[in-house]
């Protein structure tokens, strides 16, 4: 039920009880009886609209505490729900981040074999440059 029709419902509900204590008062009040009848009258509805209306908020505060642990306990479940999806999407990320790391490690030994052998060919074809220009300049 939506808030305007709770809202609509429970001024209903309560016009309806003050009406029908107003309209008990006045008949009671025209009948034709005794003081004594009259006010035992009076006190006997007074206490059973009393009693009806006690209820009536029993009831409706009954269902208002009812939604509102529904309320909470789906709160409480959609809360879980993200933390979990949280929990697997840092998990998925971690490995992911893991993985990429050991990728730039294996590239990054792979790129200083490589610039090592290089490094050790430049210096052969140095050395051999020199030996030749030295053999050059004894001739």
């Amino acid at each position: 039920m939506s808030s305007e029709g709770k809202e609509y419902f429970k001024g209903l509900m309560v016009g309806s009880i003050i009406g029908g204590a107003v309209g008990a008062v006045i008949a009671l009040l025209f009948a034709p009886k005794s003081g004594k009848e009259l006010r035992k009258d009076i006190a006997e509805i007074t206490g059973e609209l009393y009693q009806k209306t006690s209820n009536y908020f029993t009831d409706v505060q009954q269902k208002v505490d009812q939604e509102v642990w529904e309320t909470v306990n789906e709160g409480r479940q959609k809360a879980q729900n993200i933390i979990e999806s949280a929990k697997q999407q840092a998990k998925k990320i971690l490995e992911n981040a893991e993985k990429i790391i050991e990728e730039a490690k294996e590239k990054a030994k792979s790129i200083s074999q490589n610039v090592e052998g290089t490094i050790e060919q430049i210096k052969e074809a140095t050395k051999a440059g020199v030996e030749a220009f030295k053999s050059e300049i004894k001739q």
